[in-house]
């Protein structure tokens, strides 16, 4: 993989997990090999945006031959870190962090929630799929204590920016938010915001607008 520093558009870190996800599903259906112009028309993406899209982090494929599945899909686990197990920790456990917490999907992707917190006094203590609620006071010590990098915000919006300060100052440096604002980080942590009601919001304007507007709908093009 290059060293230097370049710029990676979000778009196509997206594509990299969606290539991921669809190798480790043809290794499955036993694929050993394949080209460029086969993953393009199973995703939707020109073999050229593919070609690209791995070109930044070296060559992977032979000329005449393809891609090696199993290569290919242990280089894309690398460059997008997911073979390491990370440390995540959840900050409110209502009815979204509770999903959170039950999600079995993240052991898939070698991620872990470590540590929960919520204010409320009812909740503190509670064991939820083998993680105990601990109160939000401790927010910050326990992040240092634990060495997570990884803050997944799922409370009120009033208390969220608070929530990210006390993350940061435990040495956060990544942080999924799910509250419906935006929150002022430093530039040095990567922040990416979840807002549902939003996206549902641009499927509904573009259902209203059918026939009058015009826009690319598919995540790989």
């Amino acid at each position: 993989m290059r060293k230097e520093k370049v710029y990676i558009s979000q778009e196509t870190v997206k594509r990299l997990s969606l290539y991921l996800r669809n190798l480790r599903r043809l290794e499955k259906e036993g694929v050993r090999v394949i080209c460029s112009d086969r993953i393009s028309e199973l995703l939707d993406v020109s073999p050229a945006q593919f070609r690209k899209d791995l070109s930044y982090f070296g060559e992977f494929g032979k000329r005449g031959v393809g891609y090696e599945i199993r290569r290919l899909i242990e280089e894309l686990e690398d460059i997008l870190g997911v073979n390491k197990q990370w440390k995540i920790v959840l900050i409110g456990v209502g009815r979204l962090g509770s999903a959170l917490l039950r999600f079995e999907g993240f052991s898939k992707f070698n991620l872990k929630i470590e540590l929960a917190f919520d204010i409320d006094k009812r909740k503190i203590g509670k064991v939820i799929n083998g993680v105990k609620i601990e109160d939000v006071q401790r927010l910050t010590e326990r992040v240092k204590e634990e060495g997570v990098k990884v803050g997944l915000i799922s409370t009120p919006p009033q208390v969220a920016q608070e929530i990210a300060d006390r993350l940061i100052e435990g040495g956060i440096k990544g942080i999924m938010n799910f509250a419906p604002v935006t929150l002022k980080i430093p530039e040095d942590v990567f922040i990416t915001n979840v807002d549902m009601a939003c996206e549902l919001e641009r499927v509904i304007f573009f259902l209203n607008n059918e026939g009058k507007v015009k826009t690319d709908s598919k995540l790989l093009s």
